[in-house]
């Protein structure tokens, strides 16, 4: 319960600050009436509309990557996707260094990369745009600048409801912006409202609730209970005053931590069903396959031979292999799940490092115990042997 209630607070305690992100109407040339954070790097965006002329004035603000990067805020005018969209992506100008505005639209072939993308005039009515550096004249393109790209833009009458799409990549070649990285987050740029009422669609935050849960369920199911499972294992059934209370134990843990895995699992699965283009690759493969180990790892109790039964040792050479090869898998895809959702220098991803640090910390200390204890048992029995020490000074060592 106390691990579930740390990493809580530290997932929400991020979420909030990246939703609190600068979201704010005020801007250095004009003041709109309205404010929406966007659900993904920390970008926000501002505007006023104009119903009587369907006249939307907005600034777009986001954040740079590299000093050398681009970022860019467009408009699609069918569908909630990049491929169609109607964009501007401010960048260092190559020859100058200055920012530079232009135009781009993002038709099929750029996701495909078969060809450089270059910037054309946008065939929306697009009425005026310009791009400045939070900071005034003096501020410089630098990794974490803030952009401020304003525009001006002719809706279709009765039509309030803007797909936006925005993204940023590390470097531009010539005035050719290259591809942005391609996290969760990266590719889930994407977000639809009404510049009437503010109301946003309610996709992302949902999206939002069920990558902070899953992400929570994993990092304790099979990040931390599942090795705890393990260690319970190894070092808790040689302690003979226990009985078999450490394999009601192991059973307990490995089993919660399965069932909470399986929920997170089937959360992954579902957020890859509402987001068909987004590709999760590694971090996808390693998931199947921690489950399906853990699943052999759980069916494997019902058909776990008796002690005096000569298959015995092959199960446990079984149990062991899948066991500490789903343990590996999990801490793994933990990590990767970390960098999956943008969340790779949080204080969430610091706090799974602190506590697996810790069982990390138990498990060498009971290493190191257990060989000094198996040591002094080897010694004694060598000196038994020789008829050093009788065996009834077995547990204290006296000498004859």
């Amino acid at each position: 319960m106390i691990i579930f209630l740390f990493f809580l607070f530290l997932f929400t305690s991020h979420l909030n600050t990246a939703l609190s992100a600068h979201c704010t109407t005020l801007t250095a040339t004009k003041t709109f009436q309205k404010c929406i954070t966007l659900p993904t790097q920390q970008a926000s965006i501002a505007w006023t509309f104009h119903p009587h002329n369907a006249t939307l004035d907005l600034c777009f603000f986001g954040t740079f990557i590299s000093p050398s990067g681009w970022v860019g805020w467009g408009i699609n005018p069918t569908s909630p996707e990049m491929t169609g969209t109607r964009a501007l992506v401010a960048f260092p100008d190559p020859n100058s260094g200055q920012l530079v505005l232009l135009p781009y639209i993002l038709d099929p072939s750029v996701k495909l990369q078969k060809s450089p993308l270059l910037s054309r005039p946008l065939d929306i009515h697009l009425i005026s745009s310009s791009a400045t550096l939070y900071g005034g004249k003096m501020a410089t393109i630098h990794n974490g600048a803030t952009v401020q790209i304003y525009a001006t833009v002719k809706l279709v009458p009765n039509k309030t409801k803007i797909h936006h799409v925005w993204n940023r990549g590390l470097y531009v070649q010539g005035y050719s912006p290259t591809i942005h990285p391609t996290t969760s987050n990266d590719l889930s740029s994407i977000t639809t409202f009404d510049v009437l009422s503010g109301s946003a669609a309610t996709q992302h935050n949902n999206m939002d609730i069920l990558k902070l849960i899953h992400g929570i369920l994993n990092a304790i199911s099979w990040g931390i209970l599942l090795p705890m499972g393990a260690v319970t294992a190894r070092y808790l059934r040689h302690v003979q005053a226990l009985g078999p209370t450490w394999f009601y134990v192991h059973s307990g843990i490995q089993l919660s931590a399965f069932f909470l895995g399986t929920v997170g699992f089937a959360l992954g699965i579902r957020m890859g069903e509402m987001s068909p283009g987004v590709t999760y690759g590694l971090h996808r493969k390693l998931g199947f396959a921690a489950f399906c180990l853990g699943a052999l790892q759980t069916l494997a109790l019902l058909f776990r031979p008796k002690t005096t039964h000569k298959f015995r040792k092959y199960w446990k050479s079984y149990h062991h292999f899948v066991g500490y090869s789903c343990v590996v898998l999990g801490v793994v895809n933990v990590f990767q799940g970390f960098e999956v959702m943008g969340e790779g220098g949080s204080y969430a991803k610091l706090g799974y490092c602190l506590c697996l640090s810790t069982l990390v910390g138990v498990c060498i200390a009971l290493e190191v115990n257990s060989w000094v204890i198996f040591c002094r048992k080897s010694k004694e029995e060598k000196m038994r042997r020789e008829g050093l020490i009788s065996g009834s000074d077995k547990g204290s060592g006296t000498h004859n």
